[in-house]
């Protein structure tokens, strides 16, 4: 059922690769290709660069793959391609990076002929991340925030707030400190779980007046920073 289109020829390394098998492989890569695009589309933000790259990476993949067709040398030369492209590419997000593994992977299938494999791939994982994406699997609790705060050079920043965290937080953890404002302030980053879902104001007020009415800022964990 699961058998590759491609016929086997006379050697048992390579398949022989006709043009029906071709242009039904790369019509095949072409259409899981938009599906994949559009799954990777669904409640994200994307640029029209990637989404039309992500579109044609399993054909493109698939190409390479029928070219390669048990030739070491060719299969190293191919490596060492990719590799280039790697170091000239930016990181990109998590998700990004996961639909390429995704449209890779299709490339595989259909370069090697198993279509109908390839399907059944399609279906279950882009199943499985769209139901992930409609949940609020993995993201941060709605207490949980980033806070911002920043205090003169002057101020010894351990423990400072600690009664105020106490008061207004089930749990807060320094995690950077940096100097600004060259070296006259410092810059304090926490990760905080509040007791209520929005932001006290009188915990904001204290931290006003602890930390001399400096720049202090609370937010939502950005959503933005999950790059591998």
């Amino acid at each position: 059922m699961l058998e590759s289109v491609l016929t086997a020829a006379s050697t048992a390394t390579t398949t022989s690769v006709t043009l029906s098998s071709l242009i039904l492989s790369t019509l095949v890569s072409l259409v899981l290709g938009l599906c994949v695009t559009g799954i990777y589309m669904f409640r994200n933000t994307y640029s029209k660069s990637f989404a039309v790259t992500l579109a044609l990476l399993p054909a493109m993949v698939q190409i390479v793959i029928m070219l390669v067709n048990g030739n070491l040398g060719t299969g190293v030369a191919v490596m060492g391609a990719f590799g280039l492209v790697r170091f000239r590419s930016v990181p990109g997000t998590a998700r990004e990076i996961g639909s390429i593994f995704f449209a890779m992977a299709l490339g595989l299938a259909t370069g090697m002929g198993y279509l109908l494999y390839a399907v059944l791939f399609l279906v279950l994982i882009g199943t499985v991340m769209l139901l992930l994406s409609c949940t609020r699997f993995g993201e941060a609790g709605q207490r949980t925030r980033t806070l911002k705060i920043t205090i003169p050079e002057n101020l010894d920043y351990e423990g400072i707030f600690d009664d105020l965290f106490a008061k207004y937080t089930t749990r807060a953890t320094l995690q950077q400190v940096r100097t600004t404002n060259m070296g006259s302030l410092y810059e304090l980053h926490y990760r905080i779980e509040l007791r209520g879902d929005s932001v006290p104001k009188d915990f904001l007020d204290e931290l006003r007046c602890r930390n001399g009415n400096l720049n202090l800022v609370c937010g939502r964990i950005s959503a933005g920073k999950d790059e591998l």
